[in-house]
């Protein structure tokens, strides 16, 4: 095995999706800046009540998107483009169920959606101001993701992480606009950022018109079986992101009991900081995806195997980075977001960050597990560790430390649930593997 091509393209393909992941995320970074100088404390509160409703839209584009693009990616060397087609019209009809649900929600039950995710009388307004027009403009962030899901998947890596990054560049520009020069508020913040995956859009529809693209719509049925493929194939990203919104609600539930409303605002600083450095993680693990789904669809375990080490050790330098990083600028970071110079804001979120930022060398390597699973086409293992260190484990911690009243630990919950999953994830690992040794051993003994 040549590994010097594979490692060419690996380099490639994370650093591309490790930009354009962090660009996506960076909207939402920009917003909780600008929101902290227009609006402060209860703006940035307001803003990280509302967040989870960007984990509900990210986890079903990703679904379609990843499980679209995964299922392209194995198809692609081996199959007619009909075939490839019929799995991006598919998710594309998928996605229009979806965001038909989301625009319900905006229209009709908006203010309902914004009590259940925890607002009260004192930040309701600007939630709901926040939430509604984002929900509003589901079908583009569903879109977007689906977008650059499969352009990854079809050799055009770069042209996704120019078209995020431009969608991100454009939403820094609208806020600075919409909050300052025009007044506009929070709906102005949601403004801003719906309008980015209509430019992220436009630059990577170049990739459809020029006609390097190996999807299109077509109209044809729906097909349940393929999107019942699609949707499995991604549903551990689906999982991810729906767990992290329901981690947002239990935790802003607990911390504001614990801290109040200043509480929520030092948790918001140090979620939306989360995002960018867990986007690290995600860009990683979205390069690393098409070309174990392309070493799949040949069959080559080697290269597959080569992959999953270059992956993890990746993963485990960059965790060490960026908690240098954080660990030594804890001060700046959070100031940059206390505008209103907090002193409590302050301390809380200094603390809670260099003990909850230790979760990202485990994040990473569970995420690229995940991957790994998934491009095997073992779903239901990539599932289990999405569910694990999403839910099963960091939400009855969370309420462990809720009910010891330990601020501490609550920001210990996140490390110690990736930590349990990682070490359920390598378990797994190692089973599948002593599993596929023992098959070879038997079809060899058949031979004979």
């Amino acid at each position: 095995m040549n590994i010097k091509p594979i490692r060419n393209d690996f380099f490639m393909y994370i650093l591309a999706n490790v930009i354009s992941s962090i660009g996506v995320s960076i909207y939402i970074l920009i917003d909780t800046f600008f929101i902290s100088k227009g609006m402060g404390a209860q703006g940035l509160a307001a803003l990280n009540l509302a967040l989870p409703v960007f984990n509900f839209l990210n986890g079903f584009g990703l679904m379609l998107g990843m499980g679209g693009g995964s299922k392209f990616s194995m198809l692609y060397c081996r199959t007619e483009r009909i075939e490839t087609d019929r799995i991006f019209t598919n998710a594309f009809i998928s996605m229009l169920a979806v965001s038909a649900v989301f625009e319900i929600i905006g229209i009709f039950f908006s203010k309902q959606f914004t009590h259940l995710l925890g607002a009260d009388t004192n930040v309701f307004r600007l939630s709901h101001d926040y939430l509604k027009t984002i929900l509003l403009f589901s079908p583009a962030f569903l879109m977007n993701n689906i977008m650059a899901c499969f352009m990854r998947n079809d050799s055009a890596p770069k042209l996704a992480m120019l078209g995020m990054l431009s969608g991100s560049l454009a939403n820094i520009i609208l806020d600075y606009v919409f909050i300052f020069k025009l007044g506009m508020g929070m709906r102005g913040a949601a403004l801003a950022t719906c309008i980015s995956p209509f430019v992220s859009m436009s630059i990577m529809s170049i990739h459809i018109i020029t006609g390097w693209n190996a999807f299109s719509l077509r109209i044809m049925r729906p097909s349940w079986s393929v999107i019942k493929e699609i949707m499995s194939l991604g549903l551990h990203s689906f999982f991810t992101e729906i767990s992290g919104g329901l981690v947002l609600m239990v935790f802003n539930f607990v911390i504001h009991r614990l801290m109040g409303n200043t509480g929520i605002a030092a948790y918001g600083v140090i979620a939306n900081i989360g995002i960018v450095f867990t986007a690290v993680f995600v860009g990683l693990s979205s390069g690393a995806q098409p070309l174990m789904c392309r070493y799949h669809g040949k069959n080559d375990e080697k290269a597959i195997n080569y992959i999953l080490c270059l992956s993890i050790r990746t993963a485990l330098v960059l965790a060490a980075v960026s908690y240098l990083l954080i660990y030594t600028q804890t001060s700046n970071i959070v100031s940059l977001f206390n505008s209103s110079n907090d002193s409590k804001m302050q301390s809380i979120a200094e603390n809670g960050l260099k003990i909850y930022f230790l979760f990202m060398p485990f994040m990473g390597a569970n995420t690229i597990m995940s991957v790994y699973f998934m491009s095997d086409e073992k779903p239901h293992s990539a599932q289990i560790i999405s569910l694990l260190r999403g839910t099963f484990l960091v939400i009855p911690a969370a309420f462990i430390a809720y009910f010891m009243q330990s601020i501490g630990l609550v920001w210990l919950a996140v490390p110690i649930s990736e930590m349990l999953t990682m070490v359920t994830a390598v378990g797994i690992f190692h089973l599948r593997r002593r599993k596929k040794r023992i098959e070879k051993l038997w079809l060899a003994y058949n031979k004979i």
